[in-house]
Parts: structure tokens; C-alpha cells; sequence
């Protein structure tokens, strides 16, 4: 059985783990720019279990897209074994619902319209925005919890939230 919950401290490095193994071109991202540094949003790092094992990771980090507060997706993780199974439909789920509950308005991120289309991710919002290095265009989307939330914004995105400060929160 699958669980899924907010990431622990003892998580850190298993998720850096999984990261590794099926992103390892991930710190050459521009999302990952816009990471760096950073702590993820109070309470939407989340990871998936199996037994203890975590078999996935979604987190959720602060931006601002050019003027408008909003928050960045990525990278949602799976294990390759678990792929096609639920895991990161249900990691998508738990993150878009605890976003909406802390008041979040908007979600952008850089990935495949083929797979987020389902979770309501369009183009459209972010088509006056851009990142801090080359994105595919048709690959840079947002999900607005509240119905024109990015209408009319342009500019860039950048990072916004809390810095790591101290190993413990680096971890």
C-alpha cells in the first residue's frame, strides 16, 4: 500500500536517492535555478511510501511570477518500478489539494502538457511569463486556483520564500 505524507527530515536523503536515480539531469534545470537555496513551501513536501520505503517526491517551492506570488512544481519523482501505478497522480493530488488549502492561487511548472493536462495544467497562463534559462514553451504550464490569477502577468519568474540557513534545513 501507498502512503503518502509530508516529508520527514529522516526522508532527505532516500529523496535525494530517487532523485539521482531517475532525474539525474535535474540540477542542469532552470527550475532548478529558481530552487537553489531555497526551502520548499511550508508543508508541501510530500513523499510517497511503500512499507518505509519512499518510492516518490513532489515539493512545492515559492515564486513570484513577475509580480504575483505563486508556486513552483518540481520534480515530482517515481520510483521507475511504480511508474504507470498511481504514485504520482496520487502525489499530484495530495500537493494541488494542500496548496488550495493554504491559499495558494497558482501553480507553474516546466513538464510534459501529455502527463499535468489531467491535473488541469495549461499553457495559457504562462504564456507571458518565462524562466531564468530556456524552457520548451509548450512544456511551461500553470494550474490557477483562482480563475484568473496569472491573467495578464508578464515578466520573469523568480524565487521568492524562505532561504536554508543552517545543515539541518539544507538537508
Amino acid at each position: 500500500m501507498i502512503h503518502i505524507d509530508e516529508e520527514a527530515p529522516a526522508d532527505v536523503g532516500a529523496r535525494e536517492v530517487l532523485l539521482d536515480r531517475v532525474m539525474p539531469d535535474r540540477a542542469g534545470k532552470p527550475s532548478e535555478r529558481l530552487r537553489e537555496g531555497r526551502l520548499p513551501a511550508a508543508g508541501l513536501a510530500l513523499v510517497a511510501r511503500v512499507g518505509g520505503t519512499v518510492v516518490g517526491s513532489v515539493r512545492l517551492w515559492h515564486v513570484t511570477a513577475a509580480d504575483r506570488p505563486a508556486l513552483l512544481l518540481g520534480p515530482l519523482a517515481v520510483e521507475q518500478r511504480l511508474r504507470g501505478k498511481g504514485v504520482g497522480a496520487g502525489l499530484m493530488q495530495v500537493a494541488l489539494n494542500r496548496a488550495e488549502l493554504a491559499g495558494h492561487k497558482a501553480v507553474i511548472l516546466v513538464g510534459d502538457p501529455e502527463y499535468y493536462a489531467r491535473f488541469g495544467f495549461v499553457a495559457d497562463p504562462a504564456t507571458g511569463l518565462h524562466m531564468p534559462g530556456p524552457v520548451e514553451r509548450r512544456r511551461f504550464l500553470a494550474y490557477e486556483f483562482v480563475d484568473g490569477s496569472l491573467a495578464g502577468v508578464e515578466g520573469r519568474v523568480m524565487a521568492a520564500g524562505a532561504m536554508v540557513t543552517g545543515l539541518r534545513e539544507a538537508a
